[in-house]
């Protein structure tokens, strides 16, 4: 699949607000952006651009874009929102992004947007309603999206499918593709005494899209080990061993290190995604001198 989306291998960082300026005066090497969609798309009745759009389309003159929606609500049995994904394939056309990816979740109801990325119960009857609303998405965008694993703390007793077959066969009936979290991967086994490792070998190879790292907070509850995907660390030992085991699987997937929470000076952030680059690089010549 290297090379369909023209960053393939390249490690990229999520873009917040506290590094845009510094990025924009000294364009640092960065192989590419990734943004929140719902940050850049104007109200509708807004007339022209808003300054933050203004200074995406400037960095987009230098950086490969993917777009990262936090807010389509794929998981909904009501279906999507279709102002929003208007508007966010309006913003699509402006940005031209590399990417487009959204959730496996929900957090729209009733008109109503929860602050959060909801849990979904994975049978036959949710498998059929986030297929439709997938399919509207990549028939509006006129692409195939990715749709990126979440991290779990609950498990649905009614649940008949494991995550990752679910996330396959949400593959074979839209076409789509994967953003595979592998924080969002160590959290979840983690937190439900799963193995890893097993989760990634059931993932479709030739589905990988996308790859996100990202830091996590470890505490416990009753004992046990309880890990929140909250975005505020570097990235831990356990998931770099994992982004190991998924680039030995999938191969030289383009990647990207997230930071939301307690964002550090930009050089933390470009630190991390160097690591990245450097395991990348190591599994490349792995793979070439076996060869």
């Amino acid at each position: 699949m290297g090379g369909r989306d023209g960053i393939s291998g390249k490690i990229g960082i999520g873009l917040r607000r506290p590094h845009v300026a510094e990025i924009l005066s000294t364009r640092p090497a960065i192989g590419w952006l990734e943004v929140h969609p719902e940050n850049y798309m104007a109200p509708e009745s807004a007339q022209g651009e808003t300054p933050a759009l203004t200074q995406l389309l400037a960095l987009r003159r230098d950086y490969p874009v993917s777009l990262h929606g936090v807010g389509l609500s794929l998981g909904s049995a009501e279906g999507i929102d279709r102002r929003h994904l208007a508007r966010l394939a309006a913003l699509a056309d402006r940005i031209e992004p590399v990417l487009v990816s959204e959730h496996l979740a929900w957090s729209v109801s009733e008109g109503v947007y929860l602050n959060d990325l909801l849990p979904l119960p994975y049978t036959e009857e949710a498998l059929a309603a986030v297929a439709r609303n997938v399919t509207m998405m990549q028939e509006a965008l006129g692409r195939a999206v990715l749709v990126e694993n979440p991290s779990a703390y609950l498990r649905f007793r009614h649940s008949t499918i494991p995550e990752p077959e679910f996330l396959a066969e949400l593959v074979r009936r839209t076409g789509c593709r994967l953003l595979c979290d592998v924080n969002n991967i160590f959290v979840s086994c983690t937190n439900f005494g799963e193995d890893a490792s097993a989760y990634i070998a059931a993932l479709p190879p030739d589905a990988i899209g996308e790859i996100h790292l990202a830091g996590h907070f470890r505490s416990e509850r009753r004992g046990r080990p309880l890990l929140i995907d909250d975005h505020g660390s570097t990235v831990a030992a356990e998931v770099w061993a994992l982004y190991r085991q998924a680039l030995a699987r999938f191969g030289p997937v383009s990647s990207l290190v997230e930071w939301d929470k307690q964002i550090p000076p930009l050089p933390v952030l470009l630190a991390e995604a160097a690591a990245a680059e450097r395991i990348a690089a190591s599994m490349v010549h792995a793979d070439a001198h076996a060869w």
